[in-house]
């Protein structure tokens, strides 16, 4: 298992991300799948940043942990902000609308959850776990 740690920052997101597409190619997905997966942590992990701890006035750090096996390549978000499971949040109404009538926001939980092939949330001893799982390609 493989993992980082970064402060609950904004400027952070880039390292997360170079984190997560460098366990993509470990994992030998095309690159529409590890885009998506990419965007699927981003959403979440700019949400937890933005609204689980500086909107909170808290402060910590997000760890990002890979594993990875035959089948799935499972990246997991962890944070001390408060509890939030992105799953009990409503698939937004006005995805189908013309974007002149859809509202700014609210898609990025959507996109997290869609884009990948299974998403999880646990919360354990005072942490968020966004769980993303990706199959890997089948072997030729």
């Amino acid at each position: 298992m493989q993992s980082l740690i970064v402060p609950g920052i904004l400027d952070s997101l880039s390292e997360i991300g170079q984190f997560v597409n460098a366990a993509a190619s470990a994992a030998g997905l095309e690159k529409k799948v590890a885009y998506r997966l990419r965007l699927a942590v981003d959403e979440i992990a700019t949400n937890i940043i933005i609204h689980g701890y500086e909107d909170a006035g808290l402060s910590g750090d997000v760890g990002v942990l890979v594993e990875m096996d035959a089948v799935a390549l499972t990246i997991t978000l962890e944070d001390s902000s408060g509890p939030f499971d992105p799953r009990a949040f409503a698939d937004p109404d006005h995805i189908y609308k013309p974007i002149e009538e859809r509202p700014i926001g609210g898609l990025g939980v959507f996109l997290s959850k869609n884009n990948v092939d299974r998403f999880d949330y646990e919360y354990v001893n005072g942490h968020n776990r966004n769980i993303f799982v990706i199959n890997r390609p089948k072997p030729s």
